[in-house]
């Protein structure tokens, strides 16, 4: 018996990198799973090797949300697992940053989680029981002046995941977030990570499937009495 075994989950930017690694293992685990992202070539191929369902899915946009979730629980009945991967990354300081820079980061990293939230909590409330599970970064520990967007998206990913949690929890719902440190994802494309991995405890950078079983644990039982917290896969960065 796998640890997601009769569970439905959703999980955004599934494409490529975090999101697709934690496709895979939740597959793995038997869970049904469903990758959405905005990438369609990428999602339907990264869906067919993994045995999960590729949805076509903006998440800026609720009306998109809302048939995503709807779509979910009209094949399945429910949905039991959220988890907000979809993230860009934007590199600028405060004073560099572009108002409608600014604006994309945060539609997509901030008001994209707001929006999976609501969009799964009546479903979730009404089988009272669900985990969601926010994908922020270390950069919601630190100040972030040279991504300064990216860096207060996620400060803001961090204090949702809070608020949904002390609202959801009556409701048997879980609500916590993931801190990556140093992940070799296509995100991270260009960043000289052999350097940046000398300023890590560990003195390595990581794989997005060290952030997958993090989210795994998070997505089953055995986190049952975890919520409102934060998880970070740093290698220690900030300890």
């Amino acid at each position: 018996m796998g640890l997601l075994e009769h569970r439905v989950a959703l999980i955004t930017g599934g494409a490529r990198g975090q999101g697709a690694a934690e496709g895979r293992l939740f597959v793995e685990e038997r869970a049904t799973v469903y990758v959405t992202d905005v990438l369609v070539e990428e999602g339907k191929q990264t869906a067919a090797a993994i045995g999960a369902t590729f949805l076509e899915h903006d998440v800026t946009d609720p009306d998109q949300w809302r048939a995503v979730v709807e779509r979910i629980v009209e094949d399945h009945g429910h949905i039991d697992v959220l988890v907000n991967n979809a993230g860009i990354f934007h590199w600028a300081a405060m004073t560099e940053t572009e108002l409608d820079a600014w604006h994309r980061v945060i539609a997509i990293n901030q008001t994209g989680v707001f929006l999976g939230m609501k969009a799964v909590a009546e479903p979730m409330k009404a089988q009272r029981s669900g985990s969601i599970i926010n994908i922020s970064s270390i950069a919601g520990f630190s100040g972030s002046a040279p991504c300064f967007a990216y860096g207060a998206s996620k400060w803001a990913v961090r204090g949702m995941t809070k608020g949904a949690a002390r609202e959801l929890g009556p409701f048997g719902i879980r609500v916590n977030s993931i801190h990556p440190g140093i992940i070799d994802t296509p995100m991270m494309e260009g960043f000289p990570l052999d350097e940046m991995a000398k300023k890590v405890p560990l003195g390595r950078y990581a794989g997005p499937e060290e952030v997958a079983k993090l989210a795994l644990w998070l997505a089953s039982d055995a986190s049952g009495y975890s919520t409102g917290s934060e998880f970070l896969v740093d290698g220690g960065f900030l300890a």
